[in-house]
């Protein structure tokens, strides 16, 4: 299995720290607003790499953190009129609410930046007192960038361009540094804002260590695989990995994955250019379901595009698979249980060619546009090679072959089924005497009917199928 490192530039053999374990550590949303379709590709895409990992037989140990103390909280705060923490504490609850949504699994912890204080400041005195951070007058404290020596490593930004005034890339915090690179590793608190008490001021953390104490604490010094958007490679990961090695000492993380941005219609998101989406909205026109398979249609290191004719793409080859997993199931409702023949085994042995070019693609650097590819391959066989005739054990196997490769993929393939109630048995049993007896004109009266109470009707070589729209 390959992996392409930030760190290196390069695709690098997956060997974890430890055997059969995996530290996985993934930067979460902070907590201001419903989180938006640009927030909801690293959510999809690392929970996939997480479900393909433990596919592989690996115990993962998987942190995500919510930020709930930060800049965009507290003006939100002020706005409603309430206090920052109903509104991270709201907004937690609507993201996970919107994680579910898409098939993201919770992660074996969520901590929260405001729960995780005691952590910090101790990171934050062992930094000082090795001579990484000092306090200014105020009470701030700030990192001194440039003791860190190898600065830049994951950006690949050279200190010395830093510093000749390209302020795009500049870090940013308070006056009162040593030098204008330093970044803000606690901060003095203001009127009416959230504040905790500290050896050198009364105030609240600066962004980037949370995610150094956190991962510290759930996953230990060093870590396997530290995952976000790569928006956060400058300055956010870069100052962590400052901060984290030079208070333990050893490389903070083994591999460094960065998804790609997503736009809108080619252009980038914002809401001047009124193209800001959350997954809110998005669900109320669009299944998610719909939304974590386009995500994934894509490799998650190139842009995507978010548009209305890609999404449509999706939901098209979504219902492909949907449909060849119901197909399945009509057929193993009337399959007879018999043992499975030798020729039916010779067409298993063929769909392991789709299941290796899957894993194929997935282990290289988690290809999912190649490995859905491979999955619709197996779908276009499964169609193909199913008939009333077959064995129930065949139809089976066949069938867990496709749920299998869905649910790496977050994808729910198979619906729940309820029984039909006795009026649309009744109807379906009218229609189909209604075609025996040459009666067209109320067979097409009760589909229509059917499908206003949202049953979909299909006439098969092997019958009527129906599902629920």
């Amino acid at each position: 299995m390959k992996i392409y490192n930030t760190l290196t530039k390069s695709k690098q053999e997956f060997e974890p720290l430890e055997p059969g374990k995996v530290k996985m550590y993934v930067c979460g949303p902070t907590v201001y607003n419903y989180i938006h379709i640009g927030n909801a590709r690293p959510m999809v895409v690392f929970d996939t790499v997480r479900r393909y990992l433990e596919y592989k037989g690996y115990e993962v140990t998987y942190i995500s953190n919510f930020t709930d103390v930060d800049d965009k909280i507290i003006q939100r705060a002020i706005e409603e009129g309430t206090d920052a923490d109903t509104i991270s504490k709201r907004y937690i609850i609507e993201c996970k609410k919107d994680m579910e949504g898409l098939q993201v699994r919770p992660a074996t912890i969520h901590p929260l930046a405001t729960e995780e204080i005691p952590g910090m400041l101790e990171m934050i005195q062992t930094l000082i007192e090795k001579g990484y951070a000092y306090a200014a007058s105020d009470g701030t404290v700030y990192y001194r960038t440039r003791k860190f020596q190898e600065y830049g490593k994951l950006s690949h930004k050279n200190i010395d361009d830093l510093q000749a005034g390209h302020r795009e890339i500049k870090v940013t915090g308070s006056e009162g540094k040593e030098d204008e690179l330093d970044f803000v590793l606690w901060k003095p608190k203001k009127e009416g804002e959230p504040y905790w008490t500290s050896p050198w001021c009364d105030g609240r953390p600066g962004w980037h260590i949370e995610c150094s104490v956190m991962a510290k604490k759930y996953l230990g010094e060093e870590i396997d695989i530290h995952a976000g958007g790569e928006d956060l490679i400058f300055p956010h990961h870069e100052n962590e990995i400052a901060q984290s090695e030079a208070c333990n000492g050893k490389q903070f993380a083994k591999y460094w994955m960065h998804n790609a941005f997503l736009n809108i219609d080619n252009k980038k998101m914002s809401k001047s250019a009124g193209n800001f989406f959350t997954v809110r909205e998005i669900s109320e026109k669009i299944d998610l379901q719909v939304i974590r398979f386009f995500i994934l249609s894509a490799h998650y290191r190139s842009p995507l595009n978010f548009s209305a004719e890609l999404v449509e793409a999706s939901k098209n080859g979504l219902e492909r698979i949907i449909t060849a997993v119901e197909h399945l199931n009509y057929l193993l409702e009337n399959a007879q249980n018999k043992v499975i023949t030798e020729e039916e085994k010779e067409k298993l042995i063929q769909t392991e060619a789709f299941v290796r070019k899957y894993e194929t693609a997935m282990e290289d650097d988690f290809n999912t546009a190649d490995a859905i590819a491979a999955l619709f391959e197996l779908v276009k066989y499964s169609n193909t090679n199913t008939s009333s005739e077959n064995t129930k054990e065949y139809l089976q196997i066949l069938k867990k072959k496709i749920l299998i490769l869905c649910e790496i993929l977050g994808i729910v393939a198979e619906k729940e089924t309820c029984d039909l109630d006795t009026e649309i048995e009744a109807l379906i049993a009218e229609r189909t005497a209604a075609k025996k007896e040459k009666d067209f004109a109320r067979a097409d009266a009760i589909r229509s009917q059917l499908l206003e109470m949202g049953i979909i009707l299909k006439d098969t070589r092997e019958g009527v199928q129906w599902k629920r729209k």
